[in-house]
């Protein structure tokens, strides 16, 4: 997944960071609102929102890009561990709330949880005729057949899952699963769907020309 970390704390935010990209996500950190008032244009599969920041509320940041109509699920990182800051939380739009101090195992359990709800299904297997996918497990079988990817092709394929029956343009598929990498070559997106296609059966990945890619609209296994 794609994520933007916003947290102003510099241990715990490189902490994060290192743990999520281990975890084999692309994170994008901010310290404070005006950073990622930029960042948040470009598409992501979740945020991560600090409450109180330098420069405003992380949670008065998050009710406005709902007012908007944005709609990227976003979990609270917060020492506000009242009830009623949870549910302030949770009513001003975020779809998860997590305490501080909390462990970045926890975090990344959240991030899957909120992942399956993404992709509309409570089941660990996401079902597309043939192909089944998991992405608590990050594996994927063609009938019966495991089939092995590679860590861009598990990236790209996790995009088009969590957006099944959306189309998903060009740009945004090389930014979920690039992010601001600059060094990947251009034609770099096309190989892996190519390389996924080979893997999963041609027809899995729809291409609509000059427009962009998406999978058929899952249903859980």
């Amino acid at each position: 997944m794609r994520l933007l970390l916003l947290e102003d704390d510099p241990m715990l935010g490189e902490g994060l960071r290192d743990y999520l990209r281990a975890e084999g996500h692309v994170v994008d950190w901010c310290v404070c609102l005006g950073e990622a008032a930029v960042q948040v244009r470009e598409p992501y599969d979740a945020w991560l929102i600090d409450w109180q920041l330098p420069d405003g509320s992380g949670l008065d940041w998050l009710r406005r890009l709902r007012q908007r109509g944005l709609t990227t699920p976003a979990l609270m990182l917060t020492a506000r561990d009242l009830l009623s800051d949870r549910v302030q939380g949770l009513d001003a739009g975020a779809d998860d709330y997590l305490v501080k101090p909390f462990e970045p195992e926890e975090l990344a359990a959240r991030l899957r949880a909120v992942c399956r709800r993404t992709a509309g299904t409570g089941g660990e297997r996401i079902d597309f005729g043939a192909v089944q996918v998991d992405l608590t497990a990050k594996a994927v079988w063609v009938g019966p057949i495991r089939v092995e990817l590679t860590a861009r092709e598990w990236a790209l394929l996790e995009a088009l899952v969590l957006r099944a029956g959306r189309l998903v343009s060009r740009n945004d598929l090389d930014a979920l699963v690039i992010g601001q990498d600059a060094e990947v070559s251009s034609n770099v997106l096309e190989v892996h769907i190519s390389n996924l296609r080979r893997k999963l059966g041609r027809n899995f990945i729809e291409t609509v020309r000059g427009l962009g890619y998406r999978v058929a609209v899952a249903s859980p296994a």
